[in-house]
């Protein structure tokens, strides 16, 4: 893992409306993947685009553990 592939997402927790900062490492590709809020614990999806061309993150979506991403 390289340092230029871990990139800081800030957004806000579904749930609770609590500012998030979460690392992502862009050179896993495209994924999703779970991580919990840090201040009221609830599980939050993320949909992680990364450009297939550049390697760069193209977009996040972050939505509630039982949206359908």
């Amino acid at each position: 893992m390289q340092d230029d592939a871990l990139v800081n997402y800030d957004f806000h927790c579904p749930y609770c409306d609590s500012p998030l900062t979460f690392l992502i490492d862009t050179s896993q590709g495209s994924h999703d993947t779970w991580e919990d809020c840090h201040q009221c614990c609830a599980p939050i999806q993320l949909q992680i685009i990364v450009s297939p061309v550049t390697g760069e993150l193209d977009s996040v979506v972050a939505g509630r553990d039982d949206d359908v991403l």
